[in-house]
């Protein structure tokens, strides 16, 4: 229960990777804000999940690329709670097409909430966490932002901006103990890759040295490492957890 009084928001948390991430810091004894921004009945599953299990879970609609909702939802969260420990930048959109057929809406949509989103979240957050002089923020990235992949470029983009901003915003807030790191998810079984035929499934898994797709839980793992204690001399770093895909 290393996470015992913390309160950490999750954005993106009513389904995937969120959720896991949501459950596992509610797990270590994090009270867990659950942001999403179309899902209700998804978040509140997340929240009851949580509640069921003993732990704290507040939800909140807000989208994270509307710096007003992101404004209003962490007033409320103060509000409740006082403080705001962790946050996540989990919450994410794809659009995906090659580019001559990218519209720019397309395009502006996936960096205002994947980029945006995080810059939007991590702004609102400053000020509790420089009165603390304690935070953790920790960004969710992609390894399509390592390699790129064609079809998403908007995508890649964004997720190799969050590399970019972690690093930046790690080395402005490393002298008052706030840490900023990114996780970056390989191929992980999600709603995504449950459609997908097991032909290309098995081309997808020709890449990855451990043979199998991810679980969320285990990206969960790497973020509630990174949030805890003891990862408190850990900043400006990426964990990429995709079974030695991407590896050099």
């Amino acid at each position: 229960m290393d996470l015992g009084g913390r309160v950490a928001v999750v954005t993106g948390a009513s389904r995937g990777i969120g959720r896991a991430i949501a459950l596992e810091l509610a797990r270590r004894g994090a009270v867990v804000v659950v942001n999403y921004a179309g899902n209700a009945a998804a978040a509140e599953k997340t929240a009851s999940a949580i509640r069921e299990a003993g732990g704290g879970a507040l939800v909140i609609k807000a989208d994270v690329a509307d710096q007003e909702q992101v404004n209003q939802m962490m007033k409320q969260v103060l509000d409740e709670y006082g403080r705001v420990d962790i946050l996540v930048n989990n919450a994410g959109i794809t659009r995906d097409n090659l580019l001559p057929r990218l519209r720019e809406e397309d395009w502006d949509a996936v960096i205002n909430v994947n980029l945006k989103g995080a810059y939007n979240c991590a702004r609102a957050v400053m000020r509790p966490m420089l009165k603390a002089r304690w935070g953790r923020i920790i960004n969710i990235s992609s390894v399509v932002g390592l390699t790129g992949n064609a079809g998403q470029a908007n995508y890649a983009a964004a997720k190799a901006g969050l590399l970019g901003f972690t690093r930046s915003l790690a080395r402005e807030l490393g002298s008052r103990n706030i840490t900023v790191n990114a996780v970056a998810p390989g191929y992980i079984t999600t709603d995504m890759t449950a459609g997908l035929s097991e032909e290309n499934k098995a081309r997808m898994l020709q890449n990855v040295p451990l043979g199998r797709f991810g679980a969320p839980e285990e990206v969960a793992a790497a973020v509630a490492f990174l949030a805890g204690e003891t990862a408190g001399y850990i900043t400006g770093q990426l964990i990429v957890v995709d079974g030695g895909m991407t590896m050099q």
